[in-house]
């Protein structure tokens, strides 16, 4: 009976939720595509897109300022991390140049340049940091193993002094589509994902030096398949997103949890379709952003319900009171109606 009377009262919150909670666009004077999404605080949050475009807001959304990086007209900014209203790293995807890593430290009055791709053949997709002197970025799979280069002093960055790389797969690759195909997670953990031909999470456990890879049961085997966006709430307890963005309507094993810290993975259900974006909101609720709406469940990831159809490329969150999401022509969301 009290077993019945808990799943009764799960079942009610969790609907209150899907049905109060909703995405509120906001009002930014851009048409830029973003998919870099960083959020410091309640107040501050940053993002970052195409045209060589960062935003960022001091206040929780009340107005935004919209950046252009200097000589940038080109790039597309694809991730971003900020570490206060003044501190921020932004990565710029595509083959050779394109691949770039700028930083400001007053709040994107000026931005330095300090990484320039020069491989013609390498792709950079992300980068994660532990904190503002201590990041990584990767480049999709160059002959055979991903590549990577690092700062230790928020200044320079170089390729991590190991030879145990992080080894592809033939056709092995990953997706630039929401800055979290690489997360770093405690003080040295990072975390990479796959698609493609496989769809695999790689771990690190000393900042990239050496890496450990997991099998998943996300959907692969084709170009557009596999996993897109990895979340941790822990050191032990994770989730991964992904699908075929060639198809974004098609729902079937595009959602994994693992309870060891990415070791095995195990196979969830619910999501609406292929999601390039998950965030932990706190230890329940959870949210999964994709082109055909979003989902959020309120058990952990037992269950979900869709949340509106906005088409969000990424999100991010810093509990209730903070949950923002991005998405292409100027799209910024922040999720409101949340329960207290």
């Amino acid at each position: 009976m009290i077993k019945t009377i808990a799943t009764a009262a799960t079942l009610i919150l969790s609907a209150a939720l899907s049905a109060s909670a909703q995405w509120v666009r906001q009002s930014v004077e851009t048409s830029a595509s973003f998919r870099g999404l960083s959020v410091v605080n309640e107040k501050v949050i940053w993002a970052s897109g195409t045209g060589g475009t960062v935003i960022r807001t001091i206040d929780g959304g009340r107005k935004w300022n919209v950046i252009h990086v200097p000589d940038a007209d080109k790039l597309d900014f694809r991730d971003i991390e900020a570490f206060d209203a003044n501190t921020a790293y932004i990565l710029s995807i595509g083959n050779g140049a394109a691949s770039r890593i700028y930083k400001t430290i007053d709040g994107g009055s000026t931005w330095k340049e300090q990484f320039r791709n020069t491989d013609e053949k390498t792709f950079y997709d992300a980068l994660a940091c532990w904190d503002a002197k201590n990041c990584l970025a990767m480049s999709d799979p160059v002959d055979g193993k991903y590549i990577l280069v690092r700062t230790t002093d928020g200044e320079s960055w170089q390729p991590p002094h190991s030879k145990h790389f992080a080894i592809a797969l033939t056709g092995e690759t990953s997706f630039a589509a929401s800055g979290t195909c690489l997360i770093a997670n405690g003080v040295s953990t990072a975390y990479l994902i796959s698609g493609g031909t496989a769809a695999r999470v790689f771990r690190s456990d000393d900042r990239g030096n050496t890496w450990l890879a997991a099998n998943t049961p996300i959907i692969k085997g084709t170009a557009g398949s596999g996993i897109f966006s990895i979340a941790m709430l822990d050191a032990v307890n994770g989730v991964i997103v992904g699908g075929n963005y060639e198809k974004p309507n098609e729902a079937n094993d595009n959602l994994a949890f693992t309870t060891d810290g990415g070791t095995t993975w195990k196979i969830g259900s619910g999501l609406s379709g292929y999601r390039s974006g998950v965030t932990y909101i706190d230890k329940r609720i959870l949210i999964a952003v994709g082109t055909n709406g979003s989902d959020i469940s309120n058990d952990s990831g037992k269950t979900w319900k869709h949340l509106g159809s906005e088409d969000l490329n990424a999100v991010a969150s810093l509990g209730k009171r903070s949950v923002w999401a991005v998405g292409p022509k100027g799209g910024v969301f922040r999720l409101s109606n949340m329960p207290k």
